[in-house]
């Protein structure tokens, strides 16, 4: 390595320039490092657009749950209109097809996934993940509230079949009244 002088001839470095020499040589030494402000920095930044972009994406979820819960029961309803056609206008759910008894859940199963394969299985309310039917007598009312107990609650007797999760959607509709 070749030194110089501050006058430009070739020698031993000045004492200033001698410290300041070791001053740079020390910090050549050291590995690259981020500061805590500039760290601080980064992780507001990505704060501010995860606060920007998670809205969407919650957003996007719940519309997709909304479109899946609509057409689940538009399959529903379908099945039971096209078991009662099929079924001299008895909808599933009574046992033996006769109107004069109780429904139960058990016998709707039987009658559309197993006997006759109208579906292949119940499908699942998309917000409670639940297929289970709250199947409600011919005396029975339609509950005003859903509860969220069930996936689905379904009254043969006048063949409605409805959403049973509580609450609205970003458009102010209740989901039991899709």
């Amino acid at each position: 390595m070749v030194e110089y002088l501050n006058n430009g001839q070739r020698g031993k470095y000045s004492p200033a320039m001698s410290a300041l020499r070791r001053s740079v040589t020390s910090t050549e030494g050291m590995k690259a490092a981020f500061s805590i402000a500039e760290l601080v920095i980064v992780v507001c930044i990505i704060g501010i657009l995860a606060a920007i972009v998670l809205p969407t994406f919650q957003n996007n979820a719940t519309e997709a749950k909304i479109a899946t819960a609509k057409d689940n029961l538009r399959v529903l309803r379908s099945v039971v209109e096209l078991y009662a056609v099929n079924h001299k206008d008895v909808p599933p759910g009574y046992p033996g097809d006769n109107p004069n008894t109780d429904p139960t859940s058990e016998d709707f199963l039987q009658q559309t996934t197993v006997d006759e394969t109208y579906l292949r299985s119940v499908p699942r309310n998309p917000f409670n993940n639940l297929s289970t039917i709250d199947m409600l007598t011919n005396h029975e009312a339609l509950p005003s509230e859903a509860t969220g107990d069930f996936g689905w609650i379904y009254k043969p007797s006048n063949r409605t079949v409805r959403l049973d999760w509580p609450g609205q959607d970003p458009k102010g509709v209740r989901y039991f009244d899709y």
